[in-house]
């Protein structure tokens, strides 16, 4: 038996870590592919990328991780099956759940892995990630020269050079320096220059130019003047501000209330505290609707009289004097709107803290959704890959990738569902585990017993014998 276990161990470790690596590679580059317009251009240093990788490959754990369990235990059982080895292990009177029990234990210290996982270190990822991607979307585009081309990256400046060289050497140099107050261009033209910089500032050193500068010269209403101004000079300096186009990095605390950074402490309290917060200000607005009415009560003088108004019987303008009614009506109108914005505040605030808490709630159950995951898909394709008995990147790929998708879309379909209220968070989260367990069961059912998946055969002779049954009954029906 210790052999037998080894070797369905051994069968399991490869592919399944082979698959994970290929799934996060994937999911890594569909990240690039989705946020490459935010790292291109801005001059970032390679390790920079490389920790917004590390930390988004934490996030995709949740997808990889029951895929490569899914696919690994269809192709080790597939491969076993395809060589005959589970029919020797059968033929030496090991079930197929005994045979189960050596990769049931792994996968249960995966899932406990996963679940320990999710709780602690995926939302310090999740703080990580989330605020180094909020520093790289706001950082500025890296400042740039092309050669022929007007450079706008630096603010009040634009810069343009005939032919840049490796070393930094320019030729043929045209600045326009906006930031006058007069709102007149200067221009500054050079041969040559040497362009050099640091973190905060761009240096060009400027040799054989002129500079233009136009100004207001002695302006009457009937001579108006302009004066212009040209300097000639072998060398000259010009400096940039150039700190904007650093990436600063945002302290993280500004980030640590975010729901997808908190573990299940954290989740717990955020739930007492938004449901407090809406019990609080369900009872204000109680108290403020019951207050207004009080406060703007336009039929104080009119109390008596309105106590023996019969509503269908006898209007209620009948008793309010005729030089009075149209300011009472337009004072009711005024109340109505009034109430009619509040109310509307109200209910908008109330739907917000609602989905709020239902978030919170939704991200609580993930936790426990990864691991228990992990488990049903192990069911569904350890007996499902003793049942086709394919090995390989093949066959089993493609069934791998149908259950997944289909366990993938009932999952996301039931979260926006319980986001939106349709579902509660608890049913939300679990309907996917809920719906695939009795075809997790199924599966393991028909691969102990060794059938195949859909006994044809078994189908045409049941459909036969229900003809049968129905033309008799046909037949005593008319005789």
């Amino acid at each position: 038996m210790k052999k037998i276990h080894l070797l369905l161990v051994k069968a399991f470790i490869r592919p399944f870590f082979v698959t994970f690596f290929i799934v996060m590679f994937i999911l890594l580059m569909l990240f690039l592919f989705k946020y490459v317009d935010d790292l291109i251009g801005k001059g970032f240093e390679w390790y920079v990328i490389l920790e917004l990788m590390y930390y988004a490959s934490a996030a995709n754990v949740s997808m990889a991780l029951p895929l490569s369990i899914l696919l690994s235990s269809i192709m080790t059982f597939g491969t076993l099956g395809e060589n005959y080895e589970l029919v020797a292990i059968k033929s030496a009177g090991i079930s197929l759940q005994k045979a189960m029990m050596p990769l049931l234990v792994v996968i249960i210290g995966l899932a406990i892995s996963s679940f320990i996982f999710s709780d602690y270190m995926l939302p310090k990822a999740n703080l990580k990630f989330g605020s180094l991607l909020w520093d790289i979307r706001n950082k500025k585009l890296s400042f740039l020269i092309k050669e022929g081309v007007f450079n706008n990256s630096i603010p009040g400046y634009s810069i343009r050079v005939d032919k840049k060289y490796d070393n930094g050497e320019l030729k043929n140099v045209m600045i326009y320096d906006h930031t006058g107050n007069n709102g007149i261009a200067k221009i500054i033209i050079a041969k040559e220059g040497k362009m050099s910089k640091d973190d905060d500032y761009l240096l060009l050193k400027l040799h054989d130019g002129v500079r233009y500068e136009e100004s207001s010269g002695k302006n009457t209403s009937y001579n108006p003047r302009q004066e212009l101004t040209r300097m000639r000079f072998k060398e000259t300096d010009q400096k940039f501000d150039i700190s904007s186009f650093k990436m600063n990095r945002t302290d993280e605390e500004g980030f640590r209330g975010n729901t997808q950074m908190l573990d299940l402490k954290g989740l717990q309290k955020k739930e007492d505290s938004l449901s407090r917060e809406l019990d609080s200000v369900n009872k204000f607005a109680a108290l403020n609707v019951s207050s207004y009415y009080k406060q703007n009560n336009y039929t104080k003088g009119y109390t008596k009289e309105l106590s023996k108004v019969k509503p269908v019987e006898e209007p209620v303008l009948k008793t309010v004097p005729k030089d009075q009614k149209l300011a009472v009506v337009q004072g009711a109108l005024d109340q109505a709107n009034s109430v009619m914005q509040t109310a509307s505040g109200r209910m908008a605030d109330f739907a917000d803290r609602t989905k709020a808490i239902i978030k919170v709630q939704i991200e609580y159950q993930k936790k426990f959704t990864l691991a228990v995951s992990c488990l049903l898909l192990f069911f569904i394709g350890a007996p499902l890959g003793a049942i086709i008995r394919k090995g390989g990147l093949g066959l089993p790929v493609v069934v791998a990738i149908v259950f997944f998708l289909l366990y993938h879309i009932i999952a996301t379909v039931s979260e926006k569902s319980a986001t939106t209220g349709s579902l509660t968070p608890f049913f939300g989260m679990w309907l996917a585990i809920i719906i695939l367990s009795p075809l997790g069961a199924f599966l393991t059912y028909k691969a102990t017993v060794d059938s195949a998946l859909f006994d044809i055969n078994y189908f045409k002779q049941l459909f036969l014998n229900f003809l049968k049954k129905f033309n008799r009954k046909k037949a005593a029906e008319e005789g």
